[in-house]
C-alpha cells in the first residue's frame, strides 16, 4: 500500500495560513495552505493514504477522497512527495555545509525565503556551529522572520557571548528599552569586520548616495565656498571626505574605528586624522574651545554616523559650541515614523523629523535644510532618511 512522506530534500517553514517547501533538489518553491499542511505533517512514511484521509476528512470538501488522493498524486509527481516503498535516491540530503552554501548562492540570487529555509536546516543540523545561526539570524530578519531571528541570535549568544552587535540588536528585537546609543565595542566590531568591503558594498551593492544628498544641502547654505574649515565626525573610509574636500580648505576627521581611519589616511584629503569616540572627542576638546577659536569650525558633518545615536543631543548639542559664527552641522539620519527616535531592528537608530527640529532648538540652532530622501538600499528595500543642515540662530 501506498505510504507516502515527505522528500528528505524538501524543507518546511510555518507561515501565517500553512506552509512553504522549499525543494533544494529542484530549486522550485511550494505554497501550502493549511490543509496541505495537515497533510503533510501526516504524510510521514507509516500511514498509508486511507489514513491521512480519515484523519483530514472534516477538512477536505464532499468528494475528500478524490480531493486528497488527487493532490497527493501531484504531490508525488513534482517530488514534493515519495512512497516510503521505493528505494531513496543517493545523496538524497544535504549536509549542514552543503546546505549553508545552497544558502548563500540563493541569497546571492535574491532567493531570500529559501536561502532562509536552507539556512534554518543548516543551523538544526550544526547546533555548535556560531556561524550558522548568526546567518541564520540575519536571513530571518530579511525574510521577516523575527522571532526566528531573535531566536537565532540568542543561541548563537551562547556559543559567541562576546559579540556587541548581536547582543546590541537583540535589544531591539526583544523590543527592551534602547541605549542611547550604541556601544562603542560594537562599533569597533562592526566596523573592523566591515571595513574591507565598506566602501564596495555601499556603493555597488547598497546604491548609496548620502555623501552626494549632503553635499547638495551644503550647497544650499554655503553656495560655491571652497574655503571651508569642515569637521568630519565618523569620516569612516573618506568616502563622504571626497565631496567634503572640494569645499575644505581644512578637512580633519575622527572616528572610532582604526580600521576605519587607515583606510581613510590613504586617500589624502584630510589635513588631520584621530581615533576618538565622538562624544568623548567633542567633551575633551570642548573644555577649551571658548580660550581657542583656532578650533572653531564652519561646517561639521556626521554622514550616515548619527544612525549609531538614538539622543542626538549627546552629538548636536556640544557640537554647536564648535560653530564659527555663520556655522552650521550638516547630518543623516533614517526615518522612523513614530515620535522621537528607536532602535530598529538592524540595530540601527531612526529619527522623528518633529524629534530633530526639537533637538536643533535646544541647541540654539536653525533647521536651513531638512529633507526625506532615499538614502540607500537595504535587503531589496529602500531606506529613507532625514538630510539635515542646521545654522546659528543669528547666521
Amino acid at each position: 500500500m501506498l505510504k507516502p512522506r515527505l522528500k528528505s530534500t524538501v524543507l518546511l517553514s510555518p507561515i501565517v495560513d500553512g506552509y512553504v517547501a522549499y525543494d533544494t533538489d529542484t530549486d522550485r518553491l511550494h505554497r501550502l495552505n493549511s490543509t496541505a499542511s495537515l497533510i503533510i505533517e501526516l504524510c510521514d512514511g507509516t500511514r498509508e493514504i486511507e489514513q491521512i484521509e480519515s484523519s483530514v476528512r472534516a477538512l477536505l470538501p464532499k468528494d475528500h477522497t478524490s480531493a486528497l488522493r488527487e493532490w497527493v498524486s501531484e504531490a508525488l509527481e513534482n517530488n514534493l512527495l515519495v512512497s516510503s516503498q521505493g528505494k531513496p535516491a543517493k545523496h538524497d540530503s544535504l549536509s549542514a555545509d552543503q546546505l549553508a552554501k545552497l544558502a548563500d548562492r540563493l541569497r546571492e540570487r535574491g532567493k531570500i525565503q529559501t536561502a532562509y529555509l536552507c539556512q534554518k536546516q543548516a543551523a538544526e543540523l550544526k547546533p555548535g556551529c556560531a556561524s550558522k545561526w548568526a546567518d541564520l539570524g540575519e536571513l530571518a530578519h530579511i525574510a521577516g522572520q523575527r522571532e526566528e531571528a531573535r531566536n537565532s541570535y540568542e543561541h548563537y549568544l551562547t556559543i559567541q557571548p562576546d559579540d556587541a552587535e548581536v547582543q546590541h540588536i537583540l535589544v531591539a528585537l526583544r523590543d527592551e528599552s534602547p541605549p542611547s546609543r550604541m556601544p562603542d565595542k560594537c562599533i569597533q566590531q562592526l566596523y573592523e569586520r566591515f571595513s574591507s568591503f565598506y566602501d564596495s558594498n555601499l556603493i555597488e551593492e547598497l546604491e548609496y548616495v548620502v555623501p552626494e544628498k549632503l553635499s547638495e544641502a551644503i550647497e544650499m547654505v554655503f553656495p560655491g565656498r571652497t574655503d571651508l574649515k569642515i569637521l568630519d565626525l565618523g569620516c569612516g573610509t573618506g568616502l563622504s571626505g571626497e565631496r567634503l574636500r572640494e569645499r575644505a580648505g581644512t578637512l580633519d576627521g575622527i572616528d572610532l574605528s582604526s580600521e576605519m581611519i587607515s583606510l581613510a589616511r590613504k586617500r589624502n584629503l584630510y589635513n588631520s586624522l584621530e581615533v576618538a569616540e565622538i562624544t568623548s572627542w567633542l567633551s575633551a576638546a570642548g573644555q577649551s574651545i571658548h580660550e581657542d577659536e583656532v578650533r572653531r569650525y564652519d561646517l561639521i558633518v556626521a554622514c550616515d554616523t548619527l544612525i549609531y545615536f538614538g539622543d542626538l543631543s549627546q552629538v548636536i548639542q556640544p557640537a554647536s559650541q564648535f560653530l564659527k559664527r555663520g556655522g552650521a552641522i550638516a547630518f543623516s539620519v533614517e526615518r522612523c515614523e513614530q515620535p522621537g527616535y528607536e532602535l530598529t531592528d538592524s540595530g540601527r537608530y531612526a529619527h522623528h523629523a518633529t524629534y530633530i527640529k526639537e533637538v536643533a532648538h535646544a541647541a540654539g540652532l536653525n533647521c536651513a535644510v531638512h529633507r526625506e530622501e532615499f538614502l540607500r538600499m537595504e535587503y531589496g528595500e529602500e531606506v529613507m532618511g532625514h538630510i539635515v543642515v542646521l545654522n546659528n540662530r543669528d547666521s
